[in-house]
């Protein structure tokens, strides 16, 4: 039997559908849903084998914002998106994929429904939503990262330092980082919060733009925000940022307890990952510069902006993180533990019920950290102090930014600090000098009129002094960061300018504290 032959119009005809197939095909895979889904179904293959390493997941799911603190685990990723690339991929056998959600319900909706399975969060706002999260049993595992300039406050013409902002009109968004940054800077200021006007909004791009419209003194906004505030209002200044308030906002990653026991052994290679990443960045400014990149494809925003976001940060190492987990037997400063403690009372007392929110034990879980080993070396040690040049003359003139008093009580002629002193420096300021860490501190001693002028000047430079050295030796702060002045009699409380009875006189033999910008 005679086999019939396709027709030249025939084979015009499959050609043209061959060729109208591949077409179709290739612009299928441009559409980014239907790269997302091929994606997802090669997810489960492994450059070590061709499949995910036993027991693993296939794709990690991570929640983020626009921000650069997450930049380590991107860099470390090779992108945001899961991919064969990514060095989580190649070197622990699994993938990640980092989802950017900027709307705080939607992230939180993302973290309850599954579609997420690490979340964002900031440990100092944090106690405001544990107890809306308590059914899922949340657990902070590891930190990301401490603002570092990403967060400030923008001040009109005249608002020069902390206590000019009393009676003014402030825009925050309420029981978010913008608002724990606000809680501290007024408390250092010796401001009440019934001393000035909030203006709530619903996030920092929002405070920005009231303060850009005129309604507001003064706003609490991210970078770069702050800087085109102050380029688009006149006489307009950062008053202050995390710049100096070095360990008020620290953003970390929480999971579900469930999950954490179901996959504690991925976590564990996600945390030593992230961790290498973030100590390459923190090492090389080259390498800031690629992920930069990386992050300005992600977040759709511009690599200037994305290499500004990473610089206004602390990626946090591995010594970091056994630092703010309390794995640091000799670490004195800010913790997860009493950063958490700190802000749940702070917000409790400004009327934001904290009541809910389970002690720090219950919601944390330091195995991640703790169980790491394999992170040594010079570029995984925690941050350490700054290291402040000796004071100079003109340090000790130079206006302050804040100043809180401290109604320390000496006896008639001494300077040694009691007990009980020690205990009032704690409470009232000691928590504020840890918090703005890279700030001076000058510490004013003062006297009542008892006795001579200058043997009262020096009297009063031996109170001040005695604070500093107790703040050396109890707190470890450097030496260098403090500023000695000693005022005698020349400084007396309002109302006790004549020390008029006993207790005028004992208000003016106090200590005031401030913070002084280098």
């Amino acid at each position: 039997m005679a086999r019939k032959r396709l027709t030249p119009f025939s084979k015009i005809l499959i050609v043209a559908a061959i060729v109208g197939a591949v077409y179709f095909l290739l612009m299928q895979l441009r559409n980014p849903d239907v790269k997302d889904k091929i994606n997802e179904v090669t997810s489960s293959s492994s450059s070590k084998g061709g499949k995910t390493k036993e027991g693993y997941k296939d794709v990690i799911n991570i929640g983020v914002v626009t921000w650069g603190g997450y930049a380590g685990g991107q860099y470390f990723n090779q992108g945001f998106d899961a991919n064969t690339n990514s060095r989580f991929y190649k070197d622990y056998g699994f993938k990640v994929k980092f989802k950017v959600i900027d709307d705080f319900d939607a992230s939180r909706d993302a973290f309850k429904n599954g579609d997420i399975d690490l979340m964002w969060a900031t440990i100092d706002a944090f106690p405001t939503e544990v107890e809306g999260l308590a059914q899922y049993q949340p657990q902070v595992v590891f930190q990301a990262d401490w603002s570092r300039g990403g967060d400030a406050i923008v001040a009109r013409r005249g608002i020069n330092k902390v206590r000019d902002l009393k009676g003014k009109k402030i825009a925050v968004a309420p029981m978010t980082p913008s608002h724990s940054f606000l809680i501290w800077l007024l408390e250092a200021g010796d401001i009440d919060f019934k001393d000035v006007t909030l203006v709530q909004v619903p996030s920092a791009i929002d405070a920005a733009d009231a303060f850009k419209s005129g309604t507001v003194d003064a706003a609490v906004v991210w970078s770069p925000d702050d800087a085109d505030c102050v380029s688009k209002v006149a006489g307009a200044r950062v008053l202050e940022s995390t710049k100096n308030a070095t360990h008020i906002i620290a953003d970390v990653f929480v999971a579900k307890k469930d999950f954490i026991e179901n996959n504690k052994q991925q976590l564990r290679d996600l945390y030593e990952g992230w961790m290498i990443g973030a100590s390459e960045l923190n090492g090389s400014d080259a390498k800031k510069r690629e992920a930069a990149k990386i992050l300005a494809e992600g977040l759709s925003q511009p690599e200037d902006f994305c290499y500004d976001a990473i610089n206004n940060v602390r990626l946090t190492t591995h010594g970091d993180n056994k630092d703010f987990f309390g794995l640091n037997p000799n670490y004195n400063g800010v913790t997860g533990e009493s950063l958490y403690n700190d802000m749940k009372v702070k917000y409790n007392d400004l009327g934001f019920s904290t009541t809910g929110a389970k002690s720090w034990r219950l919601l944390s879980t330091k195995d991640l950290v703790a169980k790491t080993t394999s992170l040594t070396g010079a570029n995984h040690e925690d941050e350490g102090q700054k290291q402040f040049s000796e004071v100079s003359e003109q340090l000790i003139k130079k206006e302050s930014l804040s100043s809180k008093k401290v109604s320390i009580s000496f006896n008639t002629g001494q300077f040694q600090l009691t007990e009980n002193a020690k205990q009032l420096i704690d409470i009232q300021f000691t928590k504020i000098a840890k918090a703005f860490a890279n700030a001076r501190v000058r510490i004013e001693g003062n006297t009542d009129n008892v006795g001579g002028r200058s043997s009262n000047i020096a009297l009063s430079k031996k109170r001040a002094q005695s604070v500093a050295d107790y703040l050396i030796k109890e707190h470890h702060m450097p030496k260098n960061r403090f500023i000695i002045v000693g005022n005698g009699p020349d400084k007396p409380v309002a109302g006790c300018e004549r020390n008029q009875n006993a207790d005028c006189k004992a208000k003016n033999r106090r200590t005031d504290f401030e913070l002084v910008v280098d």
